[in-house]
């Protein structure tokens, strides 16, 4: 497999609360803030789950593509699904099977060795799909948008072990299953209650809409290793938790032991 889930963005009214929501909730880590992303108009944190990184991004001027997003949306809620290429081909390839099907590029960086490329939500309805590649393309360590390395030292799996799948909530989820698979270079198959397609850890499942919210990343599937100790600290926090899943962030994360 050439695509490894490496990062997981979601958007946020307000930054402060939903990190600390999130870090009190799953166990984890702050390990980067990337002043960068001011140029977009955002602030962000970023936290290591496992190998692989769960970022926050929130607005702070009007007019952000991320903020449209929030009024779209009614909320906060997942963003972005960011991959690392086994290879810059594997990339380059990936990036042609996109054009090929009409699917635009609403940004690209090139800079030194490392490259990223995100496709338009607005063709891919439920998300960004972005896609980097650099010199290492270690799909367990370094890693550009936390500076490369120096974030180890803030992974803690005491309570949450690691990201298994998404969610992508659509109108037509065989149809917009089989245009990211289309880029991915993978099948798209039928499993589990849903249409599914891998990268090389986890499986992005689309899923029909099941709140008025329309097409978005709506869920997150993770390894746990305290199970309770989320559900209590969720629930203690005011958000809603059920026997298999946890809502924060505006998203339904999923607890696998």
């Amino acid at each position: 497999m050439t695509l490894q889930l490496r990062q997981i963005c979601l958007v946020a009214e307000q930054l402060a609360p939903t990190i600390s929501d999130l870090t009190q909730i799953f166990g984890v880590k702050p390990c980067y803030v990337d002043p960068g992303v001011g140029v977009f108009g955002l602030e962000n944190t970023l936290m290591p789950i496992g190998r692989n990184f769960l970022e926050v991004v929130a607005p702070i001027k009007p007019g952000t593509a991320a903020g449209r997003y929030l009024d779209r949306r009614g909320g906060d809620g997942g963003y972005m699904v960011i991959t690392q290429a086994s290879s810059k081909a594997a990339q380059q390839t990936a990036r042609q099977r996109a054009l090929d099907d009409g699917v635009r590029i609403a940004h690209e960086t090139e800079r030194d060795d490392w490259h990223l490329i995100q496709f338009h939500p607005g063709d891919l309805q439920a998300a960004f799909l972005e896609i980097e590649t650099d010199a290492q393309n270690d799909f367990s360590g370094h890693w550009m948008p936390v500076g490369g390395m120096g974030w180890e030292a803030k992974v803690d799996q005491h309570r949450t072990v690691d990201f298994t799948g998404i969610e992508l909530q659509c109108a037509d989820p065989e149809a917009l299953a089989e245009k990211w698979a289309g880029i991915i270079g993978v099948p798209a198959a039928y499993a589990n209650d849903a249409w599914q397609v891998a990268l090389n850890n986890a499986q992005l499942s689309f899923i029909e809409l099941n709140d008025d919210r329309g097409p978005g990343l709506s869920g997150i599937h993770l390894r746990v290793a305290d199970k309770a100790g989320i559900q209590r600290d969720a629930a203690s926090r005011g958000c809603l938790v059920t026997d298999s899943s946890v809502t924060v962030g505006g998203v339904r994360w999923h607890l696998h032991v």
